[in-house]
Formats: C-alpha cells, sequence, structure tokens
C-alpha cells in the first residue's frame, strides 16, 4: 500500500472513529458562543485546511525518513485534536475539552521542534494548528461562563 493511502486510511480513522455521537454533537452545536466568534459557520473549513495540513505534513515525513515513530507521532497529536470536542461532548464539560485542547498544543509544539531536522516544510505545516488551537481553547474557555446554566 502506497504510504500516501496508508497516512490518509489512519488519518480518516482516527478521525472518523473519535467523533461524538450525533446527540452529544447535537449539544455542543447548541452552547451559545462569544458573540466575536461570527465566523463558526466556517470552522469546518478551518479544520478541513488543518488536517489537510496534518497529511502533507505528515507524507513529507514520511517521505524524508520512513519513520514509524513520526507516523506514530501524527496519530497521537490527531487523537488529541479529536478527543477535544470528544471529551466535551461525551462529558458534556467545556473546561475538560480546553485543558485537552491545551494539551494538543503543546504536542503539537513538541512534534513541531521534532520535525525541525527532518523537515522544516513538514514542520512549518504544523503551524496553522498551533495558530488556531489557542483561539479554540479561548473560545471554549468563554463558552463555559456562556453556559454555565446548561453545562
Amino acid at each position: 500500500m502506497p504510504p500516501w493511502l496508508l497516512i490518509l486510511i489512519v488519518m480518516a480513522a482516527v478521525i472518523l472513529g473519535i467523533n461524538p455521537n450525533r446527540k452529544d454533537f447535537a449539544w455542543f452545536q447548541a452552547l451559545r458562543r462569544p458573540r466575536w466568534v461570527p465566523f463558526a459557520g466556517l470552522l469546518p473549513l478551518v479544520w478541513m485546511g488543518i488536517y489537510a495540513c496534518f497529511y502533507v505534513s505528515a507524507l513529507l515525513s514520511w517521505e524524508i525518513n520512513a519513520s514509524w515513530n513520526l507516523v506514530a507521532a501524527y496519530v497521537g497529536l490527531l487523537v488529541l485534536v479529536e478527543g477535544y470536542t470528544w471529551l466535551m461532548c461525551r462529558t458534556r464539560r467545556l473546561g475538560s475539552g480546553t485543558m485537552v485542547c491545551l494539551l494538543g498544543w503543546c504536542y503539537a509544539l513538541w512534534l513541531f521542534w521534532l520535525l525541525q531536522p527532518v523537515s522544516a516544510e513538514a514542520s512549518l505545516l504544523l503551524l496553522p494548528y498551533l495558530l488556531w488551537s489557542p483561539l479554540e481553547a479561548l473560545i471554549t474557555w468563554q463558552m463555559r461562563h456562556l453556559n454555565q446554566k446548561r453545562l
């Protein structure tokens, strides 16, 4: 199986495997968001872009290094990124999701530095997530206060 397909299949399996169910996600979607977040409808496109960057980054690092350890590191990042929404939706606790979001950011920063000697391009492709994740954590943190009665 070619690496590009294997990486794509693994990413899809993780993303689809760690998704909240419809009922739990509907709860999350019904929560109030801060007024300064008018772009909520664009979030799926933001995440598609971030996942595309993850994919290309993983593929570049594989082509240079062919390391299963790096592939496992990307899988770990995906688990944290997907676990953020899943955990919030399952526990109905935005605070726990915020902590996983911040943990994912720290992990991505570690992976960013780990990739530097392997491929600067692969490393730079993690920047969209590293820039987006703190904003996502801030939105979620503020959602806690906006939805106290529903939590």
